[in-house]
């Protein structure tokens, strides 16, 4: 009877080891960017301006410092001020805050403020990749809070995220 428990112990020791064997377990980083960096080797972004009905000066600064950190940052790619390989273009159409929850006493609890940014993508290497595109991000707030005091922080969120889109849009390898 020992000796049977030794034997179905070596033979769950073999069959973990051959299963082992046949197991291969592969990591590493995909790609970030579907760049042919041979045919690729600039970028031009304009300096986006701000033509949203509500202008908030810091907003278009932000926003186009941003843009260029992010592929400066996760590319190759040099930056030139005009003429690039690839060229990125647009304007801040849209910043906007809106009601969006009531309490229970029928005043707003949340306040959604919207960004909204328009952008021509044009690859002058391969112009089926060109677009013309809006993107968006918002956050909320709580009404309680002034837009005066909680503005820089919520516009950074959104910079970041329609940067973010933007990039993934245009070189990302999604």
């Amino acid at each position: 009877m020992v000796w049977i428990k030794k034997v179905v112990c070596l033979l769950l020791l073999m069959a973990a080891l051959a299963l082992l064997q046949g197991c291969k377990i592969s990591m590493g980083l995909a790609p970030i960017t579907s760049i042919d960096y041979t045919k690729v080797k600039t970028i031009s972004i304009a300096d986006f301006q701000n033509r949203a009905e509500y202008v908030y000066a810091p907003l278009a600064t932000e926003f186009n410092q941003k843009l260029k950190d992010m592929f400066i940052q996760q590319t190759r790619l040099s930056l030139v001020n005009s003429g690039g390989d690839l060229e990125i273009d647009g304007e801040i159409t849209g910043y906007n805050q809106y009601n969006e929850a009531v309490d229970a006493s029928g005043y707003s609890s949340k306040v959604k403020l919207t960004l909204t940014v328009k952008v021509r993508y044009v690859n002058n290497t391969n112009h089926e990749e060109d677009f013309d595109q809006q993107f968006s991000a918002f956050q909320t707030y709580d009404s309680s809070q002034l837009l005066t005091d909680v503005q820089d922080q919520l516009i950074t969120l959104m910079v970041k995220d329609i940067a973010e889109q933007i990039y993934n849009a245009t070189v990302a390898n999604w």
